[in-house]
């Protein structure tokens, strides 16, 4: 279905920080399949994991279980707050696991209508009948029936709003820490701190999304790690299987009251082979030099950044983000950025806002960060050129 419009150029390989096309032109990859390769391009630890598993077992479903399947649960568990664990394929699946979960969890304690949920402007929560609802998007939901009852949005960063918002029939709240789709915008530690202040007197569930600035992307585990704080549930995905299709639901054993038998399913959700790339990729991103690198390598990429945003303050408004995930509010359509990025053999995309969005393997080092800004510097330099505007400006 032409729901994409992608260039015309077939991706046949990578390796690391690179992919190669067809016709064996060399791009730097600094999109990382949308923070999904958080280690780069066929990590030979991931390839000998699935490769291993593939000669083993491939599928079961959860009729029966794997070893697999509680080991990588009980890792999970083990460096967070969780207490259960629901593995899902993707992130918007993971989503829809937290809202039924935070429904459910209400309904079981005696309140059936405790069950809206809310969400703030700019939020993505995946492309899901759920997740479209949670955010609220309206660019989303056009054409796809009326928005279903119990999701609101409030204003991202508010407090005072959110509280006005809440009132006994509120289940959940529902936040990205650091926004991706909706431009790269990180909400304080305080805010942070102060919803799961409400959170805890009223009795809500606090989900987090950790969907894309999870897994170590932020320079810590999860990025809500930086605020002291824990969520009461959390859909991870992308990273945490290095490319291949793996989410979870993350949830403490109190907001899992209400999950019992039958309560939710997955066919291929924890699958052998998903569970084997998962322990790989979990070994791997909770090493604590992997952070160390992380952190090392988004300081000098934002240092490189303001240098850029000091060659061009007229077109390079602000430098967004934590981490290695990172944006430039442009005051030109970023798109003309990402195309002329591609043409000259770099992956970038971009967000709402106006935003440049920069998503780099976890495993990046210095010179790749060069050879990005290096690229970057290009392109601002052939846009001027091309409206004529002089380098004085």
């Amino acid at each position: 279905m032409p729901v994409y419009t992608p260039p015309p150029t077939d991706f046949v390989s990578g390796k690391g920080v690179e992919v190669f096309d067809a016709n064996g032109k060399r791009y730097l990859d600094f999109l990382a399949g949308i923070a999904v390769n958080s280690l780069g391009h066929c990590h030979p630890k991931l390839v000998a994991a699935l490769t291993e598993q593939a000669n083993k077992l491939w599928h079961m479903s959860n009729v029966y279980q794997t070893e697999l399947q509680r080991t990588l649960a009980a890792k999970w568990v083990s460096v967070t707050f969780a207490d259960y664990v629901f593995f899902t394929n993707s992130g918007t699946e993971a989503i829809e696991a937290s809202l039924k979960l935070t429904r459910k969890y209400h309904f079981t304690k005696g309140k059936p209508d405790k069950i809206d949920i809310i969400g703030f402007d700019g939020a993505f929560h995946g492309r899901s009948y759920g997740g479209i609802n949670a955010a609220g998007n309206q660019n989303y939901l056009n054409g796809f029936g009326p928005p279903l009852p119990g999701f609101k949005q409030c204003k991202f960063g508010d407090i005072d709003a959110l509280s006005a918002m809440i009132d006994e029939n509120t289940a959940g709240i529902i936040l990205e820490p650091i926004q991706g789709e909706g431009g790269v915008r990180a909400l304080e530690p305080e805010y942070l701190r102060a919803v799961r202040a409400i959170c805890d007197e009223k009795d809500i569930l606090l989900i987090f999304d950790e969907v894309q600035c999870g897994a170590g992307r932020s320079g810590k585990l999860f990025a809500h790690e930086w605020a002291g704080i824990v969520p009461d549930v959390m859909a991870i995905a992308k990273g945490i299987g290095g490319g291949f299709p793996l989410g979870a639901c993350l949830a403490t054993e109190q907001a899992s009251i209400g999950m019992v038998k039958g309560t939710h399913g997955s066919t291929y959700g924890g699958n052998p082979l998903a569970m084997a790339v998962g322990h790989a990729a979990f070994d791997e991103l909770t090493k604590p030099e992997f952070l160390d690198n992380v952190n090392r390598v988004a300081n000098n990429m934002v240092q490189a950044f303001e240098g850029l945003k000091d060659a061009y303050p007229d077109l390079i408004l602000e430098i967004r983000g934590k981490g290695l995930l990172r944006g430039l509010k442009l005051s030109i359509d970023p798109l003309i950025i990402r195309d002329l990025a591609f043409q000259n053999g770099l992956l970038v995309t971009v967000a709402a806002g106006n935003v440049l969005r920069i998503l780099p393997p976890l495993i990046i080092n210095a010179d790749n960060v060069s050879e990005a800004v290096s690229i970057l510097d290009k392109c601002f330099t052939t846009f001027k050129t091309s409206q004529n505007i002089g380098e004085s400006q």
